[in-house]
């Protein structure tokens, strides 16, 4: 029986420190992106508007990905958090084309977040191809 080493992914955001998270964690083949805002880490602003956001999210997610060797091909799993449902479909284009080859499962949830400036998080779940 091999041993699975867990490999931790950071992508800086004073976020990661603050409250002891990893942006994503490497177990085996399975690849856990931690909810991901469409905060531009390396200013950490955000912009206002929702589809600005979802664009953000889904580069500091992809650049999660790749650390871990995965990429959008490999989601599995994806779920989205809103505070605001009528924010939802103007995105869609946006994660059409990032998920679109993947089409995983995908859930949808209106919740509060974090801060108010917050209009999206997205969690992924990923399995690498086999070696």
């Amino acid at each position: 029986m091999s041993e699975t080493k867990r490999q931790r992914i950071s992508q800086g955001s004073t976020f990661e420190e603050t409250i002891g998270y990893s942006r994503a964690v490497v177990d085996g083949r399975w690849v856990f992106v931690a909810g991901t805002t469409g905060y531009d880490y390396s200013t950490m602003t955000i912009s206002d508007d929702v589809v600005e956001q979802v664009h953000q999210a889904l580069a500091n997610i992809d650049g999660a990905l790749r650390a871990a060797g995965a990429s959008a091909a490999d989601v599995v799993r994806v779920r989205y958090y809103l505070p605001d449902p009528a924010d939802f479909e103007p995105c869609w284009p946006a994660l059409r084309r990032y998920f679109g080859e993947a089409r995983p499962a995908a859930t949808m949830l209106v919740v509060g977040l974090a801060d108010e400036h917050m209009k999206i998080e997205i969690e992924v779940t990923a399995l690498k191809p086999e070696a």
